[in-house]
């Protein structure tokens, strides 16, 4: 019996939501694991796959984490939170304006050197950071122990300013003329037509950057050595280090610092997803 393209296409989908479903299940498996071991006591929470049982559950551990974390000697968990949150939210909105800017100007504007200068930046999204850091360090030794420190060298990064020229270049240019016929300026045309026009690869560069930030653990280990201007990171794996280890605890506090990266991607995931679909698309 012949099949017929109806049921063919049937047969496809089916095993196409089949292995979506199971590439789910396998990201979101730590995710579970995680949450569901921040819940439980601490002998329970390394049992193989009986940890994603959800036996015992209570919130007892996020308690024990902010009580260890609040006093002068430890340390206050609401501050180490703050410097994360400010230090996240100053390279995300200062790298959205810097990175667009530039972006813009090398797909609009015609200046001279403007490809090579264009082929310096690509170049520099190939280089690890950890190849730079040292030297880095030494140039801003003036600034150590500051939030300033940790921010400073984020904002520009090659690869946002790469993203925003591929996605100016196909925006139509007949918007921004429109724009310029009615008496708009440069910056007038950028803020005002480019930007609202341009929400998917902003979003999109979002979310890169606050999970970089966020995550950053390598150059404040570097920079900073005064636990009030700790961030999160950092701060977890003093937490973690104690002995003997609590895993309910350092399983909670892992939970804590997974919320706002869920939250902000739950927030831009619309406009992510748009941005990376029409990628697609254009490619």
């Amino acid at each position: 019996m012949t099949s017929t393209p109806r049921s063919r296409r049937t047969a496809t989908n089916i095993r196409d939501y089949a292995l979506m479903t199971v590439a789910a299940i396998l990201m979101f498996a730590p995710i579970f694991y995680l949450l569901v071991g921040s819940l439980k006591p601490s002998a329970e929470v390394l049992d193989g796959f009986a940890g994603f049982l959800p036996t015992n559950l209570s919130f007892d551990n996020y308690a024990a984490v902010f009580q260890a974390l609040s006093s002068d000697a430890s340390g206050y968990f609401w501050q180490f939170m703050f410097n994360s949150v400010a230090i996240s939210v100053v390279v995300v909105v200062g790298g959205l304006v810097v990175n667009s800017l530039a972006g813009y100007a090398f797909s609009r504007l015609e200046w001279v050197g403007r490809d090579k200068v264009f082929i310096l930046i690509i170049l520099l999204v190939i280089v690890p950071f950890e190849s730079v850091a040292i030297p880095l360090m030494a140039l801003l030794q003036g600034e150590r122990d500051t939030l300033l420190v940790q921010m400073i060298p984020f904002i520009a990064n090659a690869f946002s300013v790469f993203l925003f020229y591929t996605f100016f270049l196909n925006l139509p240019k007949s918007v921004e003329e429109a724009a310029r016929l009615d008496g708009l300026g440069a910056w007038g045309t950028f803020f005002r037509i480019v930007v609202p026009n341009s929400r998917p690869v902003f979003a999109t560069v979002a979310i890169l950057t606050f999970l970089s930030s966020w995550g950053q653990y390598l150059w404040p280990s570097l920079v900073t050595s005064d636990p009030s201007v700790r961030p999160l990171p950092l701060q977890m794996s003093v937490f973690s280090a104690r002995v003997p280890v609590d895993w309910g605890q350092t399983f909670a506090f892992g939970t804590l610092l997974v919320l706002p990266v869920l939250i902000v991607f739950l927030i831009f995931q619309r406009y992510f997803v748009q941005s990376v679909a029409g990628s697609a698309v254009k490619g």
